[in-house]
């Protein structure tokens, strides 16, 4: 049994909830200039939580390396207007990811962080859109400038299951 969503909930991830193949393009190595794309494939869940503003998003991750699974918790935050993304690696289950905040504007959500990448500080950027009620993009992007240039460094297509 779920909880029943609240009549405020924000609907912005809606068109994320339910079960997605996903194809995954990432960068082998990160801002140094390549242009090697690794692809692979995966699979996601997502549901809602917390009355509908919240969600979490169920992932396992076939690298060609070896398969991990990892989770990306969603919350929204009414005050701010604003969403904000955590993830979490199973591969260190010890560790959240700082979480990158943003909102939607036409449909496409923007979230940003800084963080730091082999002790550099960068600006991590998620991109969400839908491109239509069966197909999903996501794409991460860093800065090392302060946002000034972005690498896109992973990418990935949603296709929706069937059924």
């Amino acid at each position: 049994m779920s909880p029943p969503l609240r009549s405020d909930a924000p609907t912005d991830f809606d068109f994320v909830i339910g079960d997605w193949d996903v194809t995954h393009r990432r960068l082998a190595e990160r801002l140094v200039g390549s242009d090697e794309w690794i692809e692979f494939p995966g699979e996601m869940s997502t549901r809602q939580i917390l009355g509908g503003y919240g969600n979490v998003e169920n992932n396992v991750l076939h690298l060609p390396e070896g398969a991990y699974r990892a989770v990306a918790l969603r919350s929204f935050d009414a005050a701010t207007g604003s969403w904000s993304i955590w993830w979490l690696d199973g591969r260190f289950p010890g560790r959240l990811d700082v979480p990158v905040v943003g909102s939607f504007a036409d449909g496409v959500g923007t979230f940003t962080a800084e963080d730091v990448l082999d002790g550099v500080p960068i600006v991590v950027r998620f991109v969400w859109s839908r491109v239509h009620a069966d197909e999903l993009r996501w794409e991460q992007a860093f800065s090392a400038d302060a946002g000034q240039t972005w690498e896109t460094n992973w990418t990935m297509a949603f296709r929706r299951r069937p059924g």
